[in-house]
């Protein structure tokens, strides 16, 4: 599948959007890849995914992922749409860990926690476009510093997206540590909404996720270490669900780890399946990672958002794949410490269809 690498036309637009952005941010670019009807637009500000579209069962084409209409809307933004979150993705315990006998103190940005790399992760930043090519790919790079958010060494990081064919997004992460042990975990952070981002609440969305275990937390949603199974539970996924099946005034939502059915590698596996059943498009997405963060939407409230969409509740849905939160801190989790000469690799793609 991933040898199979089309990418047409990726090119410098958004004339409206860079307007909007004051001189400083004169580096902030919008560009997009297209192959048929499927078109991807990105922004380097966060190395963030702005627009995805694809057809339903009918041809009509619809954008399928949540976001904004302007950049500073993006600076403003809490709820992480689109962008790539690190350096380590999801929660951080006590905003802290210990690495090599040194404790390392991160900003708490999520109450007494960190959350997505602090108060300035990689979807704040402003990254660099290491190449675009029309017929290839869009690649960006970022270099972060020692002590970036309070996090050891220098690291650097790079974002591709890549159209395969005309139906599937490839995304590849990789990161490099320089200069010291550090951990690294990634994650893709858009919200989907099948039916199109205007579209209403994802309730009525079938969802199977390939995980029959998932890492259970405490109030403020640090793991607690377990490894508990999803049988008999709301979180049983394994077959085909509608997410909205199980969610009443005892259970508000989805946002929780799936511990995945295979190894993590350079071996891609399927991870999850979403299908609207209105619209009739059906998402698959495969990944080499352990874990998957399923999010609901549940604290969206009145975003304002493309379009004049006002996102409530529910209008849209995060398949996360990452290490497993707050993995520093619990040593039977699988480790995401990297250390110079090691490289960190993340993979992705996504294939719609519609029927």
């Amino acid at each position: 599948m991933m040898t199979k690498i089309l990418l047409i036309s990726s090119m410098l637009l958004g004339f409206l959007f860079l307007c909007q952005a004051s001189s400083a941010d004169k580096n902030i670019g919008i560009y997009e890849l297209r192959k048929g009807n499927f078109r991807l637009k990105l922004t380097n500000y966060g190395a963030t995914i702005i627009s995805l579209m694809v057809p339903d069962k009918h041809g009509n084409i619809a954008d399928v992922v949540l976001g904004y209409d302007d950049i500073e809307s993006y600076k403003n933004d809490t709820v992480y749409f689109g962008c790539v979150v690190g350096r380590v993705a999801n929660r951080i315990g006590g905003a802290q860990f210990t690495l090599d006998g040194k404790t390392y103190k991160l900003p708490a940005n999520d109450g007494k926690n960190t959350l997505h790399g602090g108060t300035k992760g990689y979807g704040d930043v402003i990254w660099t476009v290491k190449t675009h090519k029309e017929d290839s790919h869009i690649t960006f790079t970022y270099d972060s510093a020692d002590n970036e958010q309070g996090f050891p060494g220098k690291l650097s990081v790079s974002v591709t997206y890549m159209i395969i064919d005309n139906n599937k997004l490839g995304v590849k992460m990789v990161a490099k540590p320089i200069d010291k042990a550090t951990p690294v975990n990634l994650a893709q952070h858009s919200y989907w909404n099948l039916g199109g981002h205007n579209s209403g609440d994802i309730l009525s969305h079938t969802i199977q996720i390939y995980g029959k275990g998932v890492t259970p937390t405490d109030k403020e949603l640090i793991p607690t270490g377990e490894i508990l199974s999803v049988k008999g539970t709301p979180y049983d996924l394994l077959e085909p669900r509608a997410i909205g099946a199980q969610i009443n005034e005892n259970f508000e939502g989805y946002d929780i780890n799936y511990v995945l059915n295979f190894n993590s590698g350079n071996h891609l596996s399927k991870v999850a399946t979403l299908k609207d059943p209105k619209s009739g498009r059906k998402m698959e997405l495969w990944s080499n990672q352990r874990g998957v963060q399923f999010y609901s939407g549940t604290m969206l409230k009145d975003s304002k958002g493309k379009g004049g969409a006002i996102y409530k509740q529910y209008a849209g849905l995060a398949l996360e794949t990452q290490g497993f939160p707050n993995s520093v801190n619990i040593d039977h989790f699988p480790s995401q410490i990297v250390r110079p000469g090691e490289t960190y690799k993340h993979y992705m793609v996504y294939r719609f269809t519609a029927s």
